[in-house]
C-alpha cells in the first residue's frame, strides 16, 4: 500500500488542523493505521492508530482529548483531526499502515507498521 499524508501547515499555539493521509494500493481495510510525528531533532513519537473498521482507537497521551483519527475505507483515506495545538507539537507528521492486529502493546512502536508514507509539516508557532 502507498501512503501520503497532506493538511499540514502554519497554524497559531490553540489553533486547530486536520491533516488526511490517502492509501493506494491495496485494499485499505486490511490496514491498522497509525500517526506518528518527528520534531527536530528529536525520535519517532506514536500519535495515534485506529483499527481496520474504525471502530477502536487508541492515543498516546499527549494526543488524548485534543485529536481525533478517524478513517474511511470507502475513499482509503485516514484523518487526524488536532485541536488547542501547542509550539511543541511542530513536527513532520507521517501516516503508518500495518497488517498486524489492532494491540495496544504495539502500536505505539513504529516497528509494528510496515508501510510508512512521507510526511506533511505541521508548524505550531507561540
Amino acid at each position: 500500500v502507498q501512503l501520503q499524508a497532506c493538511g499540514g501547515g502554519l497554524v497559531q499555539a490553540g489553533g486547530s488542523l486536520r491533516l488526511s493521509c490517502a492509501a493506494s494500493g491495496s485494499t485499505f481495510s486490511w490496514y491498522t493505521m497509525g500517526w506518528f510525528r518527528q520534531a527536530p531533532g528529536k525520535e519517532r513519537e506514536f500519535v495515534a492508530a485506529i483499527s481496520w473498521s474504525g471502530g477502536t482507537t487508541y492515543y498516546a497521551d499527549s494526543a488524548k482529548g485534543r485529536f481525533t483519527v478517524s478513517r474511511d475505507n470507502a475513499n482509503n483515506t485516514v484523518a487526524l483531526q488536532m485541536i488547542n495545538l501547542k509550539p511543541e507539537e511542530t513536527a513532520v507528521y507521517s501516516c503508518a499502515a500495518t497488517t498486524y492486529d489492532f494491540n495496544t502493546r504495539y502500536l505505539s512502536h513504529a516497528e509494528w507498521y510496515t508501510y510508512w508514507g512521507q510526511g506533511t509539516l505541521v508548524t505550531v508557532s507561540s
